[in-house]
């Protein structure tokens, strides 16, 4: 419930427009539930006919790792090279011969045919025998041996290393075994829902995304396609990782902790392959940290300032979360899934940097932009202004503007030129001031 509350107050966050009551969240819930469910039950349908493939693809690391180790034990300086492969088969006609008389051991062996094969069959044998004994009476014994001095160094070359001699009732290397009637179905159960969850993942998440940031707008949408294609590739990215490089890792280190304390590696298929599935989802989804913090990035409710000030506790958030996660409580397995995880944390802080730097050279480019536009504007305001004013003098002053044709046009029978003498005051007729009489008398 404390989960729900918050999705749901994220979505209002998000989204302050789409406020929604309660009981419309509950239902676009269960809408999203439904479409998840639908799509899992389809790709678990189509994926169950390849089962065995997804159980061959998923023992591989686990048989590479203990066909490592058998490796390991095999002695480099016997008579005879021993090899993974040849140990194996050495190993199936040992078997093949254990309730064989010594008469019919013989004829075997001879219809058989490959001398290297029956000598190191041979060699399972008498090793097997003389574990069997005290330390200290081994030696003794295999001296003892009415056999050739070479087939003795080869079974006291494999006395030093004790290799694994165990086997099924096939005589292959016993590996794993089920211990419930219906354990080999329920895995293929398991393994086909894993493998619907990898090939369903694009549309799972787009359920997801749209129940948690409901009303997205157009170009929020065009964030959120790439970043599911994103997300996808970097869930296949994160599972690649985890079976490829971490799972054999911590499989070889287990195995060899458990050796190192005396106790057999007899893992059952089930715990394997719970643990292994487990292991690789969880790595698949905390390779999607990017496509959550850049969508935040992008809808604005995270920013660069906000996630390199708080670096230092989201290292700290990162590695709770990986104790959380990884199935096993060993450190190796914790920090190999904190580790990517901080530097995928570190790629989306730089990344953020980047876009809000590109953000930021947009808008000033926009402003700048902006200004050009209002400076042509009132540039243009100022000069219609001044053909307006230049209208209005015009129509007040003709003779200011009219230049020569407003001189022609108070003389119109009279043509001036440059050359032209102007008439001055010497020029003109002398006017002689009035007498007294004249001033007495106004009106001769």
């Amino acid at each position: 419930m404390y989960l729900l509350q918050k999705v749901i107050k994220l979505r209002e966050q998000s989204h302050p427009d789409h406020e929604k009551p309660f009981l419309e969240h509950l239902e676009d819930l269960r809408t999203m539930v439904t479409r998840v469910v639908i799509t899992l039950v389809i790709s678990m349908i189509a994926c169950f006919a390849f089962n065995k493939e997804f159980m061959e693809f998923f023992r591989r690391p686990v048989d590479q790792v203990l066909l490592t180790q058998l490796e390991a034990t095999l002695p480099t300086d016997a008579p005879h090279p021993v090899t993974v492969e040849s140990w194996g088969k050495a190993r199936k006609i040992e078997t093949a011969t254990t309730n064989l008389s010594p008469e019919e051991r013989a004829n075997f062996y001879q219809s058989l045919g490959e001398d290297d094969l029956v000598f190191q069959a041979k060699s399972i044998s008498l090793l097997r025998a003389a574990v069997v004994l005290p330390e200290n009476k081994r030696d003794a014994f295999v001296s003892a041996l009415n056999e050739s001095n070479e087939l003795k160094q080869q079974v006291k070359a494999l006395l030093r290393t004790k290799p694994n001699t165990e086997s099924d009732a096939q005589g292959n290397l016993r590996m794993m075994s089920a211990l419930k009637p219906t354990e080999g179905f329920m895995l293929s159960m398991k393994l086909s829902f894993v493998a619907g969850i990898v090939l369903s993942f694009p549309l799972l998440l787009l359920f997801v995304l749209q129940f948690v940031l409901p009303g997205l707008h157009t170009h929020e949408k065009r964030v959120m396609w790439p970043a599911m294609l994103v997300g996808f590739g970097l869930f296949l990215a994160g599972s690649a990782f985890a079976y490829f490089m971490v799972l054999p890792r911590a499989l070889l280190f287990f195995a060899e902790w458990s050796g190192g304390m005396g106790i057999s590696n007899d893992w059952r298929i089930g715990e394997y392959i719970s643990f292994a599935t487990q292991f690789t989802l969880l790595f698949g989804a905390s390779f999607e940290l990017p496509v959550v913090v850049m969508v935040f990035v992008k809808l604005g409710l995270l920013s660069y300032e906000t996630m390199s000030k708080t670096r230092s506790y989201s290292i700290v958030a990162i590695f709770v979360a990986a104790a959380v996660l990884t199935p096993t409580p060993d450190a190796l397995t914790l920090c190999m899934m904190a580790l990517p995880m901080i530097i995928l944390y570190e790629i989306c802080i730089w990344l953020a940097y980047f876009d809000s730097k590109k953000n930021r050279i947009k808008e000033e480019q926009e402003a700048r932009e902006n200004m050009e536009r209002q400076l042509a504007r009132e540039e243009r305001m100022r000069a219609e202004a001044k053909n307006n004013d230049k209208g209005v003098m015009s129509t007040e002053h003709p003779e200011d503007e009219a230049g020569d044709d407003g001189w022609h046009t108070e003389y119109p029978h009279q043509d001036y030129h440059a050359s032209d003498e102007i008439p001055t005051l010497d020029d003109s007729p002398s006017i002689e001031p009035p007498s007294n009489s004249e001033r007495s008398n106004p009106n001769p």
